[in-house]
């Protein structure tokens, strides 16, 4: 049995608003993009509930609302901070309690071109292999792997640990 568009969404809301607001790092960009495919999928549940995994299909959608999303503002500079993803939904307890650090992360991957910055939440946010990043955003295996080279390249490069607090982490080994 099919579920209901009522009953998927029900479901399935909050993990998309999660993930689109990971990737377009704009919680108000992410409802909207969410809406939209929403919308869209609803027009369409009949045959998107007869694939195998409609949840999988929709975040695809989700995906590519993201990439091809024309009514986009001037790129700027979009702090994401964990306040914004709490408010969607509870998180899930992070265990390395270095919420500056992550924060940080999030600032590096809102800089990294778009396909990028796609390439980079789903093989580390959704946990996808190049194979499955490569169908869901539309392109070789090869491509995937190098957006995903690069990125790590560009973060790698924009990474400086904080003098501060290495100095501390010095001092705590000391002791």
């Amino acid at each position: 049995m099919t579920p209901s568009f009522d009953d998927f969404v029900a479901a399935q809301v909050t993990p998309l608003l999660r993930y689109a607001t990971v990737l377009t790092c704009d919680p108000h960009l992410a409802q909207d993009v969410v809406q939209e495919v929403l919308l869209r999928a609803q027009q369409r549940w009949d045959r998107i509930s007869r694939v195998d995994l409609p949840a999988a299909y929709v975040k695809r959608m989700v995906t590519n609302e993201f990439l091809s999303w024309r009514r986009r503002r001037e790129a700027k500079n979009v702090a994401l901070s964990t306040d914004t993803l709490e408010h969607i939904s509870p998180a899930v307890p992070d265990t390395s309690h270095h919420y500056d650090e992550r924060e940080a992360m999030l600032q590096r991957i809102s800089q990294l071109p778009r396909k990028q910055r796609a390439a980079i939440v789903l093989r580390y946010y959704e946990h996808y292999d190049d194979a499955e990043i490569a169908k869901t955003l539309g392109c070789a295996e090869g491509t995937v792997r190098s957006h995903i080279s690069r990125a790590l390249a560009t973060l790698r490069l924009d990474y400086s640990p904080e003098p501060a607090a290495a100095g501390l982490r010095l001092q705590e080994g000391l002791s």
